[in-house]
């Protein structure tokens, strides 16, 4: 190019010097691909821009070509990370303005006279500066990182140089006056121009800023993002798999003008729709990556997008998957629920026959008759209990609970603990009460056997059961033993504790199944001497409580 227009651009020879520079031109060009084939109407424009260099050369075509060759160099410049290329880029340019303002707007003016001086300069030191990119050590560029070419930057670049120009142009042809003047007062007001549109640049005086609307602009044009992000958060809502949420978000990526194919991969698994493309950008949201194939080089504005949505399906995607582990450990936690609370109802029914079976090995002769008759009462309750718990392993779901006559509960209650050291009292009188079978015969199970277990640790150790059938019925029991201690009786009814005799969990257990049949099993009283727990519907609960203020 320094050969075609360092000297007279009438020859022969600088045209053809011009020719060469147009095919050194295509082969560095940012354009294209190199390794793309040429349509047949990008073959027609390069021959026909060929031509028209070749045939109408002028000095005017020239300033616009060597701006257009400014701005391609310079939009590349801010997508540069390496100090080596960033400096041949500068150079570049620099070689350029220099040509373009020292050499050939000069040729502009017909009135211009050219100092030999000044060719010298230009023909002979001007080439100083592209020689100096020969001394620059910069790495190789590599096939799959090319630049690309910000088309926002490359345009503001190219309108700034064509600003010089035909600034300078005017204010000499109107001045009539010296080129290097009119050269420096189209400077100067250019950069007046750019002092204010900096200060207007940011928000002040209740005025939002340039900066502002341009952002705003910039992030919405030809950019489906809005639309894109509804649709992704209605994904989320309609599909709560991770993987085929993750499919379905990314063949919607595909409706973006821009995308071609997408590429991603898990721990879990991994995928692609779409087609592959030369230009590709590799994202990474978390456990999630993802390479999005793009019809052409992204610019600075697109990658800002991308990396974005990457964020917003990644973190969709996490949530997802924070789902799915919260139902494996809900359905996990239900099962063991289930379980326990069954496991400890079979060890009740083991204590009664236990108790039938203790009541056997001490009964005399004499004591047959009574003896068959507490068989013949507690073995069919007992084969009864049984049966519902079997029921429940096959089927854990809530079904109807059986209701019993407070009276028939109370009875079997004190014939099945008839042989032990348990006192039973009623308070006041029976009414005609339906109580909760399941409930009532778990927690007076749980409370008796546990109050029963102190035997080993308290001499004369005295066990009362006290039961009131008014309202929806009220169970009390209480023993003269030790108490329970302060950090045990904090979580003995919401979580499991350590236990030396049993699970830890009999009354936690019992506390949920209360709670599931409206009831409130509470530590009344926790001292030495004086333990006693008390079963009572939620309402009784409340009330007493609020007796117990008001006092």
């Amino acid at each position: 190019m320094h050969a075609s227009i360092a000297w007279d651009i009438e020859d022969w020879w600088p045209r053809a010097f011009l020719l060469a520079h147009l095919g050194l031109f295509l082969i560095w060009q940012p354009v294209w691909r190199g390794e793309r084939e040429i349509e047949p109407g990008q073959a027609f424009s390069v021959v026909a821009v060929a031509c028209l260099l070749v045939g109408w050369l002028s000095w005017w075509l020239m300033a616009v070509w060597l701006a257009v060759l400014v701005g391609l160099i310079g939009g590349s410049v801010p997508r540069l990370a390496e100090r080596g290329q960033r400096m041949i880029s500068i150079l570049a340019a620099l070689y350029l303005l220099s040509m373009l303002l020292i050499w050939v707007v000069p040729q502009l003016f017909t009135d211009q006279v050219i100092e030999p001086a000044l060719a010298t300069l230009v023909r002979y030191a001007l080439p100083l500066i592209p020689l100096a990119i020969l001394v620059i050590r910069a790495p190789p560029r590599l096939p799959q990182n090319p630049v690309g070419v910000d088309l926002f930057y490359s345009l503001l670049f190219f309108l700034l140089v064509v600003a010089l120009v035909l600034g300078s142009f005017v204010v000499r042809e109107v001045s009539q006056g010296n080129y290097v003047i009119a050269l420096a007062q189209t400077l100067f007001g250019i950069a007046v121009l750019l002092i204010g549109l900096s200060w207007l640049w940011y928000p002040h005086s209740g005025f939002a800023g340039l900066g502002y609307l341009l952002s705003s602009y910039l992030m919405s044009l030809g950019l489906p993002f809005e639309r894109w992000v509804q649709r992704l958060a209605e994904l989320a809502q309609e599909e709560s798999q991770p993987q085929r949420f993750l499919a379905q978000a990314m063949q919607h990526m595909l409706h973006m003008p821009w995308v071609k194919g997408v590429e991603w991969q898990t721990r879990a698994a991994q995928g692609e729709v779409g087609a592959r493309t030369t230009c590709s950008t590799a994202l990474e949201s978390g456990d999630l990556k993802l390479i999005i194939h793009t019809r052409w080089t992204v610019s600075p504005a697109i990658l800002l997008h991308l990396k974005l949505l990457a964020q917003m399906v990644g973190h969709f995607y996490e949530s997802k998957q924070r789902e799915q582990v919260q139902r494996q450990n809900a359905y996990t936690q239900a099962i063991y629920e289930t379980g326990a609370r069954l496991t400890h109802e079979v060890k009740n029914l083991l204590q009664s026959l236990k108790s039938l079976c203790s009541a056997v090995a001490s009964s005399t002769p004499e004591q047959g008759p009574a003896l068959q008759a507490l068989m013949q009462r507690q073995l069919p309750q007992i084969t009864q209990r049984l049966n519902s718990t079997l029921e429940k392993l096959r089927s854990p779901g809530d079904g109807p609970a059986s209701a019993i006559d407070a009276a028939a509960w109370w009875n079997n209650l004190m014939q099945r603990y008839s042989n032990r050291n348990v006192h039973f009292k009623l308070d006041g009188f029976m009414c005609d009460t339906k109580l909760p079978a399941e409930l009532f015969d778990s927690v007076a199970d749980n409370l008796i056997e546990n109050a029963l277990k102190k035997s080993t640790e308290s001499v004369g150790l005295s066990v009362r059961v006290i039961f009131s059938a008014v309202g929806r019925g009220t169970l009390t029991v209480s023993d003269n033993g030790r108490a329970v201690s302060r950090s045990a009786a904090q979580d003995l009814f919401s979580a499991p504790v350590h236990s030396q005799t049993g699970f830890g969990v009999g009354l936690y257990q019992s506390s949920r199944l209360a709670a599931d049949f409206g009831y409130t099993l509470s530590l009344a009283t926790n001292e030495i001497g004086n333990v006693s727990f008390v079963l009572a519907s939620q309402h009784s609960a409340r009330d007493g409580l609020r007796t117990t203020r008001v006092a």
